[in-house]
């Protein structure tokens, strides 16, 4: 196994992406009731050091993460100029020669409470997807409200691909961002305007 020299905190970062979408019309061309829709991607391929070993204890790359959530939140920041957030979702690509768990080491709560701290706070559950892949594999990272699971408005997806990531030895960590929920959305229930935000579900 090839080892790299760590050049953000304990991790060696090859390459960040950042992405940005604006949609003024659904797909039957009827414009937006309201405000267009704003999705975001930020992305770091992180050389794995467990790549091509079963490693029991994977928790210096959990203790680690935090530093990632913060700066992923940055740079969406960045990105965005600061633009109200009402959705997100994560994900990871990992590496073939890597194990599915490497990358889900990098999405549990140390590292996407500094992102839900990004986006003035997060009551929901992020929605997390992910799998093992190469260069230019298509992932799907579901999107929901950030402060209620609840809000139909807000079920939605972000379809990405690298064409340079991930590296037999990477793992990709992928987070999405929308300002708004879908344009148009009439199948009922909770609205985002009725949110109250207490326990990530209404």
């Amino acid at each position: 196994m090839t080892t790299r020299a760590p050049n953000f905190g304990p991790f060696h970062i090859r390459k960040w992406f950042a992405f940005a979408e604006e949609t003024l019309a659904g797909e039957m061309g009827k414009a937006a009731d309201g405000a267009s829709l704003f999705k975001y991607v930020i992305a770091a391929a992180i050389h794995n050091p467990y790549a091509g070993d079963y490693v029991e204890d994977l928790g210096a790359w959990i203790d680690a993460s935090p530093a990632l959530g913060v700066e992923i939140g940055r740079r969406l920041n960045e990105l965005s100029g600061g633009a109200a957030i009402e959705s997100y979702g994560k994900a990871i690509l990992v590496g073939t020669d890597g194990e599915y768990e490497h990358g889900n080491a990098l999405l549990t709560n140390p590292a996407a409470n500094p992102v839900r701290d990004a986006v003035g706070g997060g009551k929901s559950w992020v929605p997390s997807t992910g799998k093992r892949g190469v260069p230019g594999t298509v992932l799907d990272i579901p999107l929901a409200h950030k402060d209620a699971l609840y809000v139909r408005s807000h079920y939605d997806t972000v379809s990405v691909s690298f064409n340079d990531a991930p590296n037999r030895d990477e793992v990709l960590v992928i987070w999405a961002f929308a300002t708004r929920g879908r344009l148009n959305a009439r199948l009922g229930g909770l609205k985002a305007s009725e949110v109250k935000g207490e326990d990530g579900l209404v």
